[in-house]
């Protein structure tokens, strides 16, 4: 007998009722709210991440988790922006530009968005889109002291440096406890040789914070141009206590022993300050000049050229190597070194070379 075979499928159980379009389309936004939910929560998951990893210091894993986060929410600002800055942070300038611009196209009124991209171009040199973002921030919030702190460092890049004294004073009348601002606008009035000024800021700036080191030998480089030696050395003394490790400081204290004559202290200050740095060219170069004036030539010539092979464009180490030169009877060498010190701008060089190489 030949057996039949009953073939059951799955639709002999059950039929699905046909949805209407009403419910297909609830049914449709049920879906799609659970996604978007679902996109949410994972991009504030990797959002937080980042904002974790930033504070750590760690820029690139954060960048990588709020590039995430964007992912799951394209409209998500916060961390647009917060991406943008760990791109600055971690000097990605080109990138943080390319995330800002982002931002900007998602809230066009993002003043912080402006001050940051802002950054990035002045950190690629490009002071003229630099200045226009910086503009524009404050224009859009006026109450932001740091954008009017970043104008005016680029207003001192640029060599305006009364621009740079206006916006620094802006930034100063937004946050009276702003000590870099008072510092840099005390540089601004030390540029124009506003000596007195630039004292009176650092000095303000020094009683806000008294362990500012960096401030204490803007102090004393001004006090040195003011040939107020014992204040200048006074200052130098207090920034090395501070910051042992100073090495601009114990350069700058040389160069005030050196002009007054105490050959062996500048000596000791110049060597100390290429123990804390051994390529700092401009340390080397005043060894140099200490060690011709105690005629020990070989000794002037080694250091000279030291300072040549850290700064190519030493334009002082260049005169002080022709000097030496000049004193071993190289005067051929001598008038190149001369020549190339005229050509960097030095009017040390330039005289030199008239004097003792014609034309």
């Amino acid at each position: 007998m030949a057996i039949a075979i009953l073939v059951i499928t799955s639709s002999s159980f059950a039929q699905v009722d046909e949805l209407t379009p009403e419910e297909q389309a609830y049914r449709d936004s049920i879906t799609a709210l659970n996604l978007e939910n679902a996109a949410v929560a994972n991009s504030q998951e990797a959002y937080n991440k980042g904002i974790n990893l930033f504070s750590q210091k760690n820029y690139k894993a954060a960048i990588t988790e709020f590039g995430k986060s964007i992912k799951f929410d394209p409209n998500f600002t916060a961390a647009y922006y917060n991406k943008g800055v760990a791109e600055n942070e971690a000097e990605l300038y080109k990138a943080a530009i390319s995330t800002f611009s982002k931002l900007i196209e998602l809230k066009s009124g993002y003043s912080k968005a402006y001050f940051q991209r802002g950054r990035a171009y002045q950190g690629l040199n490009n002071y003229l889109s630099a200045e226009k973002d910086y503009q524009q921030s404050i224009k859009l919030d006026a109450s932001n002291p740091k954008a009017f702190y970043n104008y005016g460092t680029l207003k001192f890049l640029q060599q305006d440096y009364k621009g740079a004294i206006s916006s620094f004073s802006k930034t100063i009348t937004l946050d009276k406890e702003n000590v870099n601002a008072l510092n840099d606008r005390g540089s601004s009035y030390r540029m124009l040789g506003e000596y007195p000024k630039a004292i009176a800021d650092y000095e303000a700036a020094i009683q806000k914070n008294p362990e500012l080191a960096f401030v204490l030998n803007n102090i004393g480089t001004t006090k040195s141009k003011m040939k107020d030696y014992t204040g200048a050395l006074a200052a130098f003394n207090r920034a090395i206590s501070i910051d042992p490790n100073f090495h601009l400081a114990y350069n700058n204290r040389g160069v005030v022993q050196l002009n007054q004559g105490r050959l062996d202290d500048a000596i000791r200050d110049f060597k100390k300050a290429l123990e804390v740095n051994p390529d700092y060219s401009a340390a080397a170069a005043n060894l140099s000049a200490v060690y011709f004036k105690k005629k020990e030539y070989q000794k002037a010539l080694d250091l000279a050229e030291k300072a040549i092979k850290v700064d190519k464009e030493n334009a002082a180490a260049y005169v002080n190597r022709g000097n030496a030169k000049e004193m071993l009877r190289d005067m051929n060498g001598a008038c190149e070194d001369w020549h190339t010190a005229k050509d960097l701008g030095s009017e040390g060089g330039k005289s030199y070379y008239a004097g003792n190489c014609g034309n």
